[in-house]
């Protein structure tokens, strides 16, 4: 499913009108984000251009990705909940640096991307059950010969503007001594592109997302990805804080999409197992075991240690696979 780059289509009233009989989408009053998608006729998710493949722009210009399919996911539910023959879906491009301050504006209603739910984060705005867990690491030109963090010692490193992984890596420099330069892409795709034109020697960033840039790089051979995990991560959507009327409708939306499984392993294997637009290259990225574990016992908790840790058995179980 593809969607233009900035308003995108209508949802078809046949689709749910045989499921939602006149007057019953709600038995009491509606309020926050509820309230203003049933006023208004429409939603607005916030999207990425580039971070492939959860939310990115292909050579069509048009949005497409895993987290906007599962946007899309919840946007049909909520339509059906509301009992709503349309839904105007607009796509708001943000950044790392903007999507919070958007979402927390009222500029979007949902954020499909690639964002990590933490405590801090969670001071500011909500997440819905976790998508995908990440692993922050490095990549960096195999000439480099950079394998741990304690290799860039006084080397130059990047990461993107308002991320995690930009905070983190400030920290480990001055808690590790390590005397590193730490330079601010603005996007995933200009955090890249410092390290193949050699003003970084290594990027830090979400392990699949570097898959991703990787995979679709000029000269995939001449990268490689650090073994070491600096930290283990969940990936939410995000959506406004104290508006449980909401939050409960995405999260139920999702956590049957999640449940049934045939069809969630369908949508991980387009993505990430599959040739995707707009190359047509497989990231080949199998289902990690901690998410295997967020996905059977759905939550969204912002705290790494309940990822990091995965019983035996779910380990066990997911290799079997």
């Amino acid at each position: 499913m593809t969607f233009p780059k900035t308003v995108v289509a209508l949802m078809s009233a046949a689709l749910f009108n045989a499921f939602v009989p006149a007057g019953a989408a709600q038995a009491q009053e509606l309020t926050g984000t509820l309230a203003k998608i049933k006023r208004t006729g429409a939603i607005t998710l916030g999207v990425r251009d580039g971070s492939i493949p959860f939310s990115y722009l292909d050579d069509q210009q048009q949005y497409q990705g895993y987290s906007i399919d599962l946007c899309m996911k919840v946007v049909s539910a909520l339509q059906k909940q509301l009992g709503m023959g349309e839904l105007k879906v607009t796509m708001n491009p943000v950044t790392s640096a903007n999507r919070i301050p958007l979402m927390a504006n009222g500029t979007i209603d949902l954020e499909c991307g690639s964002t990590t739910n933490n405590l801090e984060r969670q001071q500011q705005v909500a997440f819905a059950p976790t998508m995908f867990v990440i692993a922050n690491r490095l990549l960096a030109k195999k000439s480099a010969n950079i394998k741990t963090l304690a290799d860039m010692k006084g080397k130059t490193l990047v990461a993107t503007a308002g991320t995690s992984t930009l905070k983190q890596m400030t920290i480990l420099n001055n808690e590790q001594n390590l005397g590193m330069t730490i330079l601010v892409g603005k996007d995933h795709p200009e955090s890249f592109l410092m390290v193949e034109t050699g003003r970084a020697v290594a990027e830090a960033n979400d392990d699949i997302l570097l898959a991703s840039q990787r995979a679709n790089a000029k000269a995939p051979g001449d990268y490689e990805i650090t073994s070491e995990a600096l930290s283990v991560e969940p990936y939410g959507i995000m959506l406004r804080k104290d508006d449980a009327a909401f939050k409960k409708a995405v999260d139920e939306a999702l956590i049957r999409f999640y449940k049934s499984r045939e069809d969630m392993q369908r949508l991980y294997h387009k993505w990430f197992m599959s040739p995707i637009p707009p190359k047509g290259i497989n990231l080949r990225f199998p289902m990690p075991p901690q998410l295997e574990a967020a996905l059977a016992k759905p939550t969204d908790s912002g705290n790494p240690a309940d990822y990091a840790a995965v019983p035996e058995a779910q380990k066990a179980a997911t290799k079997k696979k």
